[in-house]
C-alpha cells in the first residue's frame, strides 16, 4: 500500500497541471454535504432539488466531480425527509456514487460519511456550491497530493466587523479570506481531526476542524462564481427574465356589457364570449402563460365549462397568475394596444391601468397601455369587434 505522508504547510500553492495517476495510486474520494434543509432559502423544497437549466443543484454538482475520472468514490450525504428523491436522481449517474443519509449538523454528516473511507485523499465540498468546475477540483486535488492539503479561497472585497454584545468593535480585512470548497485532506488526518471534535466546537467548515486538531492549510484561488446558494436572491439570479406575447378579439353584440381590463365601459354593445370576454385580460393572460411556456387560456378556461360561464376575467387572471407563481416567476411589466373604433378609450385609461396593476401587484407606471383604431380596415374598423395585442415581462420569484 503507498505511503502517504503530510508535508508542511505553505502560505500559498499554485497548482500544475500534471497528472493525477503518475502522482499518487491512493484512493480519492469526494464527500458532498446535502442534508441541510436550506431554511434560509426561503424555498417550500430542499434546496439541493431545486431545478434549473435541466438539472437540480445536487445534479449539477455532482456532475463537477464526475468529470473528474480520477476520483475513485463520490459520497453525497442527504436530508431523510428527501432521501429516496437523492438516491433516484443520483444513483442512476454513476456507479461510483453512494447517498447516505446525513446528520443534524454539517459536521455530524461529514463524520458519518468519514467513517466510510480508508486511506487516501478526501475532497469535501457543499452541494449546494453547483458552480464548482472540474479543473478548480484538479488544481485542488494536485496542491493536496503534493502538500497533504488544500482549501480554495477568495479574497474579500467587504470588511469585516467583529460585533460584541450587539454593536461592532473592531473592524478588519487584511489578513482575511473568504473560504470556498473543496477542501481536501489526507483521509486519515481528517478523520483524525474529527475524532477529536467535542460538544463545546462548533465548526462550520473542515478547514476549521483541520486547523484546531492538526495543523495550518494550503490553500489557493478558487473563482467568484464558486458560489453557495443560500438566500432566496442566490436561486433567483439561477432563472432567466421572460417575455411573452398575447393577442384576443372579440365581437362586439348587444345586450352585452362592454369590459376592458376589468372596468366596465358605457357603451351601447359589449363583446361576445362566453366568459364576460374582457379582450384585454384575455391578451394579457395569454402573454403571462406564453411567457411560461404554458398553454393559452382556453386550454385551462375552455368555454365548454359552465362554470367560466359569464365569469369576471379578473377571477381567471388571478388563477393565471397562479400558474406563473408556480413557474417561479411574477410580473414586473405589462404593455397593452387596445384596438378600438369605438367607444373613445382614453377617459378610461388611468381607470384600467390602476386596476391592473393591483392585480398584477406591481406599480401603476409599470403598465402601458395605448389605443388606437384600425382606420375603418377590418372588423375593428367596421365596429363589429375589439381587439387587443399584450406583452409582458417576468422575472423570477421564489418563495
Amino acid at each position: 500500500m503507498e505511503k502517504i505522508t503530510r508535508t508542511p504547510s505553505a502560505k500559498n500553492s499554485t497548482a500544475n497541471d500534471v497528472n493525477l495517476n503518475a502522482k499518487t495510486k491512493a484512493p480519492i474520494t469526494a464527500i458532498i454535504t446535502a442534508a441541510g434543509e436550506g431554511s434560509r432559502s426561503g424555498l417550500k423544497i430542499n434546496k439541493s432539488l431545486f431545478y434549473f437549466d435541466g438539472q437540480t443543484v445536487i445534479e449539477k454538482t455532482v456532475r463537477a466531480f464526475l468529470y473528474v475520472k480520477r476520483i475513485n468514490k463520490i459520497v453525497v450525504t442527504a436530508p431523510e425527509k428527501n432521501f429516496s428523491k437523492f438516491e433516484k436522481l443520483l444513483l442512476p449517474m454513476s456507479e461510483k456514487i453512494t447517498v447516505i443519509k446525513g446528520g443534524q449538523t454539517r459536521t455530524d454528516s461529514v463524520k458519518n460519511a468519514l467513517t466510510l473511507l480508508h486511506g487516501g485523499y478526501v475532497l469535501i465540498h457543499d452541494g449546494a456550491r453547483p458552480f464548482i468546475t472540474a479543473d478548480l477540483i484538479k488544481k485542488c486535488l494536485y496542491t493536496t497530493v503534493n502538500k497533504g492539503n488544500c482549501v480554495l479561497t477568495a479574497p474579500l472585497t467587504n470588511t469585516v466587523g467583529r460585533v460584541v454584545n450587539g454593536n461592532i468593535v473592531k473592524t478588519e480585512r487584511s489578513n482575511l479570506l473568504s473560504l470556498q470548497t473543496p477542501q481536501a485532506f489526507l483521509t486519515d488526518d481528517i478523520k483524525s481531526a474529527y475524532d477529536k471534535i467535542t460538544k463545546d466546537d462548533a465548526f462550520t467548515d473542515d478547514c476549521g476542524v483541520y486547523c484546531k486538531y492538526i495543523g495550518p492549510c494550503n490553500y489557493i484561488e478558487g473563482s467568484a462564481n464558486n458560489v453557495k446558494l443560500t438566500y432566496k436572491q442566490d436561486f433567483e439570479k439561477l432563472l432567466p427574465q421572460k417575455s411573452g406575447v398575447g393577442f384576443d378579439l372579440h365581437k362586439l353584440t348587444d345586450n352585452r356589457l362592454l369590459i376592458l381590463g376589468g372596468v366596465t365601459i358605457p357603451h351601447e354593445k359589449g363583446l361576445l364570449g362566453h366568459s364576460d370576454a374582457d379582450v384585454v385580460i384575455h391578451a394579457l393572460m395569454d402573454a403571462l402563460l406564453s411567457a411560461c411556456g404554458l398553454k393559452d387560456i382556453g386550454t385551462y378556461f375552455p368555454d365548454t365549462n359552465e362554470k367560466y360561464k359569464g365569469i369576471s376575467s379578473v377571477i381567471l387572471l388571478k388563477q393565471v397568475l397562479g400558474l406563473v407563481k408556480k413557474q417561479g416567476y411574477k410580473p414586473v411589466n405589462a404593455s397593452i394596444v387596445i384596438m378600438a373604433e369605438k367607444p373613445k378609450l382614453s377617459p378610461y385609461v388611468d381607470k384600467i391601468k390602476e386596476n391592473l396593476s393591483k392585480i398584477l401587484k406591481i406599480k401603476i407606471s409599470d403598465v402601458g397601455i395605448s389605443c388606437t383604431t384600425t382606420e375603418g380596415v377590418g372588423l375593428v374598423g367596421r365596429e363589429e369587434a375589439i381587439a387587443c395585442y399584450s406583452t409582458c415581462t417576468l422575472l423570477p420569484s421564489i418563495v
